[in-house]
């Protein structure tokens, strides 16, 4: 395989058994950086909004030595043992197939990013991760709604893959090795050398994703590094979620407990149970003799960025018609981005943190709260209800072990008449859900049914002749939109017209907005949803302060007439409608408090932002000071209070006054 020393190319008297690995970092990073520039090029006014382009190339070709090292490390270790002239063969081979596969793995990545910053604003993340695992889903909103990415992502990684092996395969003949003495005395300088790219900082702390986030636009931080890097992070960090909130810093477990609760609308509470931190009696203001039933519509993507009295689209006539029937909550925040994110906010009342939802983690999966856990020992019935499969992102897990008893789905559907990628449309899902609702309330037994909607879900399919389209051509998200307000609408009718109409509290909220995005560190606008309380004898009322889905939860129980010991620190606005409000919003590596237009972020480097936001003018202003040491505390310890809850799982279900010592008193 050696060819005489002076006849090899320059490259291979270099780089010796390490030409094909030499190689692979050069090109790699000539490849990482066209497509940085290429991304950067096309989002150029929000790139040259924040940075200039010196800067924006120079630490993304910092970024981009870290994943190419991080590659190389396993062929540099095995080195002297390996690249020797004896298994010259196998060596050649070895790092052959393994800058190749490297190769192909980067322009995959790369090329499937436009594709994913057109639907999340961002470079691939963990969410990347997350929808490998349901590749029915995933390929059918890619087929549908992403073809073009989709195919041509595919063709031209292949294309690039068959280059690239008849390019190294040509290093073949000119592959030279050096004797063992050489290699030996080089290897620490490359081992030292990899390890110097990959920690990137003299700095107590080696450099992560959070180092190169240097603007104020989520965006171009994230074009900084690059797509590789971004989700290796991400797949590293998740075994880091129980602790995943110290990124942001740390306080006493004593200040984490107190400081989160000090609400106004807490110190009405007793939190005495040493066991369970948050868990308090409360009790109902609306005291009747029978409980109401409770339905929970979660609508998917339903953003104020839809509801035109919420500054958005006239997209949701008849949300708009049904808001003046009941409690509309002006100014209420989505906690995140996914859906889960919003179930575990409405269902349970949990505050969010950098780590998945708790419908994924281990630790929730038992024994963990939610408003089923507590209705079914009230002697609910409890029912989650989805058009699609319940499987996705592991709802069915969570829900069947923490309280709900019933689940329907998909297949319990008697002949939808449109399916979509995302499962049956909205209509199919509100026909089954009356007939449900109609059978439950025959029984006289209590009923809690949650109700998840998917057709406002990319690709965006809907049945035809519905409704007249917003927009050309008819696969929009207004137009998806639109039709899931349709639907919502006849539902709701059919309901009022029913017989469980008086008995039945309902709720109708979005999970969180639409490509949630913006050119802020949180784009708190984005967070802006709908949540409307209607149904039996609610009188029509406007919920004016800032609100969170947190306080939905205790504000239900409230209302049905249930009084409770449940551990969830939202706020009961039949008791309290007048405090100054906030919200928590957990956005990529960020964790936002509002307090009214006050705001607090929290960033991944232990360091924090003031800022104030307009709910007038959907505008966020950066503070030239930080925010106070105060609000920097309050904010920490909001973030850092769930987290502790989960990794102790101190956040269970428990109704029993008497065996925890927790009593009500005003103060």
């Amino acid at each position: 395989m050696n060819t005489p020393f002076r006849k090899q190319p320059l490259i291979a008297r270099i780089s010796g058994p390490f030409q094909l690995l030499f190689i692979f970092m050069l090109t790699g990073l000539l490849l990482l950086s066209l497509a940085r520039l290429t991304l950067g090029g096309w989002q150029h006014e929000r790139v040259l909004a924040v940075i200039d382009w010196y800067t924006f190339l120079l630490q993304g070709l910092r970024a981009d030595l870290i994943i190419i090292a991080l590659w190389l490390v396993p062929p540099a270790i095995l080195a002297p043992f390996w690249a020797r002239k004896k298994y010259q063969r196998s060596w050649w081979i070895f790092t052959y197939s393994w800058s190749l596969l490297g190769f192909i793995l980067l322009i995959f990545i790369e090329l499937a990013t436009p594709g994913f910053i057109l639907q999340y604003d961002v470079r691939p993340n963990r969410l990347f991760l997350e929808y490998l695992r349901y590749p029915k889903e995933v390929f059918s909103t890619l087929w549908n709604g992403f073809r073009g990415f989709f195919v041509g992502g595919m063709l031209l990684t292949l294309i690039s893959g068959l280059l690239i092996a008849r390019g190294l395969y040509r290093t073949k003949s000119s592959f030279h090795y050096w004797l063992d003495t050489r290699l030996w005395l080089t290897w620490p300088l490359v081992i030292l050398a990899l390890f110097a790219a990959i920690r990137s900082t003299t700095d107590h702390r080696p450099a992560n994703p959070a180092l190169f986030a240097i603007t104020s636009d989520p965006l171009v931080n994230s074009l900084i590094i690059n797509s590789s890097y971004s989700v290796l992070y991400a797949a590293y960090s998740l075994k880091h979620e129980a602790h995943s909130s110290d990124v942001y810093g740390q306080l006493p477990r004593a200040d984490i407990i107190n400081i989160a609760l000090d609400w106004p609308w807490l110190k009405s509470y007793e939190f005495r149970s040493h066991q369970y931190p948050t868990l308090h009696e409360q009790i109902s203001t609306k005291p009747r003799v029978k409980p109401l039933n409770l339905v929970i519509i979660l609508e998917e993507s339903l953003g104020a960025t839809f509801v035109e009295s919420l500054g958005g689209l006239a997209v949701t006539p008849e949300l708009e018609k049904l808001k003046d029937e009941g409690w509309w909550f002006e100014n209420l925040y989505a906690t995140g981005t996914r859906s889960v994110r919003g179930i575990e906010a409405v269902v349970s009342g949990f505050m969010p943190t950098p780590a998945q939802s708790v419908v994924k983690l281990s630790l929730a999966q038992q024994n963990f709260f939610t408003l089923a856990g507590l209705l079914s020992e009230r002697g609910y019935h409890t029912q989650f209800i989805y058009g699609g499969e319940a499987h996705f992102d592991n709802m069915r897990g969570f829900f069947t072990g923490n309280g709900f008893s019933d689940v329907v789905d998909l297949e319990d559907m008697p002949a939808p008449t449109f399916v979509g990628s995302w499962g049956a449309s909205d209509e199919d899902l509100f026909t089954t859900a009356h007939q449900q609702l109609t059978q439950l309330h025959q029984t006289r037994q209590p009923f809690f049914s949650l109700i998840f909607t998917s057709s406002n879900h990319a690709p965006f399919e809907f049945p035809d002749g519905r409704i007249a389209l917003f927009e050309q051509p008819k696969q929009t998200v207004n137009n998806a939109v639109k039709y899931a307000d349709y639907a919502l609408g006849n539902f709701m009718r059919s309901a009022r017209a029913s017989e469980y109409w008086q008995d039945t509290l309902f709720l109708i909220v979005a999970d969180h907005d639409n490509r949630v995005y913006g050119h802020h560190l949180v784009p708190i606008e984005k967070f802006h949803i709908p949540a409307l309380v209607v149904g039996a004898d609610i009188q029509p009322q406007r919920i004016h302060p800032v609100a969170s889905q947190i306080d939905l939860g205790p504000t239900l129980l409230s209302l049905m007439g249930i009084t409770s010991v449940h551990p969830m620190p939202g706020r009961d606005f039949t008791q309290d409608m007048h405090s100054p409000g906030r919200a928590m919003m957990q956005f990529e590596d960020y964790y936002a408090v509002m307090e009214q237009e006050r705001v607090t972020i929290l960033k991944p480097d232990q360091t924090a932002v003031a800022a104030h936001y307009n709910a007038q003018s959907r505008t966020l202003s950066l503070d030239r000071q930080p925010p106070t040491p105060a609000s920097v505390k309050r904010a920490l310890a909001n973030v850092l209070l769930p987290s502790l809850l989960y990794r102790e799982r101190r956040y269970s279900n428990v109704d029993h006054p008497a065996s925890i010592n927790v009593t009500k008193v005003n103060r």
